[in-house]
């Protein structure tokens, strides 16, 4: 029941494409600015809980890109009619990087059909005096390189030459993060006064060693969401799932069960 099956859904007039495994309360994982598309095994150990769903956002991969996208406000509505066109309530939310952001946008517009929200180093606001990372600026080695603590990670994946198809992918995701984070970077400076709003039990997690988005980003996203939690891990980069993986696997399920007490 862990393995995930692939399948298309048209909403809003775009099709994207989803995996979806296991059994459970939902949990959707909306992801980063590197795409999804692959079944990772956090996800599988996840689905082992969980009826986990891990959409390819709009103009990422092999999902459309629609003429409707503009922004981190449109993936958000576009996720709550996503929600309703699956008919899933008591949604466990997940979000990573770009898509911490959407999760939290979607969170202050409409919590009705969340159990939980957990953001994952999430953008979407700006700390003063704390610069982040300008992955727009750095070559795809140094973004490799800056993405992880360990660098055997970094070093494991950059030795891994891409198919043509693989290039394009990737190009096409840079383009759209552009898009929508580009100006002002990877935030939106009305966000951190809406925050307020998000009331289901958040959780917050950040690797120490994020060189994106710095963990000094973490205490201000905990302390402008009521009653949210932070867990930071020591030795980590940007993507916990990837470089921590049991340990943010850990805390996520640990989280999810402790709020049905």
């Amino acid at each position: 029941m862990s393995e995930a099956t692939e399948s298309y859904e048209t909403i809003a007039g775009c099709k994207v494409q989803m995996l979806r495994g296991g059994k459970g309360a939902p949990l959707l994982f909306l992801h980063g600015g590197g795409g999804a598309g692959v079944w990772l095994p956090f996800f599988k150990t996840l689905a082992e809980k969980y009826d986990v769903i891990v959409p390819e956002h709009p103009g990422f991969g092999r999902s459309d890109t629609p003429d409707w996208l503009d922004n981190v406000g449109d993936y958000a509505n576009f996720y709550l009619e996503f929600m309703d066109k699956l008919g899933l309530t008591g949604v466990n939310l997940i979000g990573s990087s770009l898509g911490g952001w959407i999760a939290a946008d979607l969170a202050v517009r409409d919590s009705s059909r969340l159990n939980t929200v957990q953001l994952v180093a999430p953008a979407g606001i700006h700390v003063k005096g704390v610069a982040k990372g300008d992955l727009f600026l750095w070559s795809p080695e140094q973004l490799t390189r800056n993405l992880f603590a360990d660098q055997a990670i970094a070093e494991m994946l950059l030795a891994m030459q891409p198919d043509e198809d693989e290039r394009r992918r990737r190009m096409k995701n840079a383009l759209m993060l552009a898009k929508v984070g580009w100006q002002p970077r990877l935030y939106d400076p009305h966000m951190r006064k809406w925050l307020h709003r998000i009331k289901k039990p958040t959780q917050i997690i950040w690797g120490d060693s994020d060189k994106v988005i710095p963990a000094e980003y973490g205490p201000a996203y905990r302390d402008l969401i009521p009653g949210s939690k932070l867990e930071v891990l020591k030795n980590c980069g940007h993507l916990p799932f990837i470089e921590k993986a049991a340990d943010t696997v850990a805390l996520v399920s640990k989280f999810i069960e402790g709020s049905k007490r």
